[in-house]
């Protein structure tokens, strides 16, 4: 699929990650439509990217505004679901017997923005791409902690379904020329990881990383350009995480 000239949503689009993903796909000649909730972000956005502030978990916000987006730049060809929290919660906390077991509000918190989220975004641009019969494709952010993390018992299970979607949807979409892949990042050097891992911790995963380092945002940004460009890749989980998990 040829970037230069299609339009591009990405959600999320305000965070370190986001941003940087619109940033590249903008580079590549993509005309680039950002969704993002958090407003107060809005303003460090370059004037070159479209805007749009609606909520990726409310079903009729998230309709009503892919409906407008269509509506006013055309139909979407390219989607990439970055919005998302981590969230670092065990399962069993010993060292607060008050709340000894993971808050189950907070675990629906977790499946509702990384996992609710990308379901309803895709329906909706998916549904107009067939409706405007454009050849399309979806890249789903999902993370290495979707194969279990220690302490992510939300997120890991939210990341997990991400990837199970990625593949069903694929095998679904796929005949009727709408291809759907993931990136799976590591633990990349942003905002979001430094906020969710203790100094320690982020020391740790460096020391069992073959090329000790973490990740740049613009190598995952590289990653999502390549699943887009290249037509024969279709329900890939993309893992960009220099080498943890061999």
């Amino acid at each position: 699929m040829n970037i230069n000239g299609a339009v591009a949503l990405v959600t999320g689009g305000c965070g370190g990650l986001g941003s940087n993903i619109a940033e590249h796909l903008s580079s590549l000649g993509a005309k680039v439509v950002i969704a993002d909730l958090d407003n107060s972000k809005s303003d460090c956005i370059p004037d070159k990217f479209i805007k749009y502030s609606f909520d990726v978990t409310d079903p009729d916000q998230v309709k009503n505004s892919i409906g407008t987006i269509v509506k006013e730049h055309g139909p979407i060809e390219i989607l990439v679901n970055c919005a998302g929290s981590i969230d670092s919660a065990p399962f069993v906390n010993l060292m607060n017997p008050n709340q000894l077991m993971l808050d189950y509000d907070r675990f629906k918190s977790n499946m509702l923005i990384n996992l609710d989220s990308v379901f309803l975004v895709t329906s909706s641009t998916v549904e107009h791409m067939l409706l405007n019969r454009v050849k399309g494709c979806i890249v789903n952010i999902s993370s290495i902690s979707a194969n279990g993390n220690e302490g992510q018992c939300a997120y890991s299970s939210a990341k997990a379904a991400v990837n199970a979607l990625t593949i069903t949807l694929s095998k679904e979409l796929g005949k009727l020329g709408i291809r759907v892949n993931a990136v799976s990042p590591g633990f990349i050097g942003t905002d979001s990881t430094s906020e969710a891992l203790s100094e320690a911790h982020i020391k740790y995963i460096i020391s069992n990383t073959p090329i000790r380092r973490l990740g740049k945002a613009v190598e995952v940004s590289k990653a999502v350009a390549s699943l887009v460009e290249n037509d024969f890749i279709n329900g890939v989980i993309l893992d960009v995480n220099g080498g943890l998990t061999i």
